[in-house]
């Protein structure tokens, strides 16, 4: 396996709608310096928003974490998004089109599944839910 090269994290905490346009912004900033394109962009931005609003409306908060990363020579952004709310029951329920909870259109974790390269959810009730998602930004 090749080296790995990491770059630093940024973390934003997700407490208000403020937050989830920053956290949308710097994803979008760091997607650009990997070399992502346009399109690209605003998958990251949107995948994004709707991982973001979910923390903000089912566990009033938690955070997104950033963080380029460099594997085998192509980079890609890594967002971890954590919250401590009472994390999803049923996941494979939660993941189809039309599926909500909180009265929304439930397009935001299957359509954040479908914008990103790689989708990964870790859920426990009562205990929160990690959502890590990462776009590769440089060709292989």
């Amino acid at each position: 396996m090749a080296p790995r090269r990491d770059t630093e994290v940024v973390s934003i905490p997700i407490t208000t709608d403020a937050d989830i346009v920053q956290a949308r912004q710097v994803g979008r900033k760091l997607a650009a310096t990997a070399g992502c394109g346009s399109t690209d962009l605003t998958m990251v931005a949107t995948a994004i928003s709707e991982i973001a609003r979910n923390i903000l409306t089912h566990a009033g908060g938690g955070d997104v974490e950033l963080k380029l990363v460099e594997e085998h020579g192509r980079l890609s952004l890594l967002i971890t998004a954590r919250d401590e709310g009472p994390g999803i029951v049923d996941v494979n329920k939660a993941l189809e089109d039309g599926y909500t909870t909180g009265g929304g259109l439930g397009l935001g974790l299957p359509g954040a599944r479908r914008l990103m390269d790689e989708f990964t959810i870790i859920t426990e009730p009562r205990r929160g839910t990690t959502v890590i998602m990462r776009k590769w930004c440089s060709p292989e």
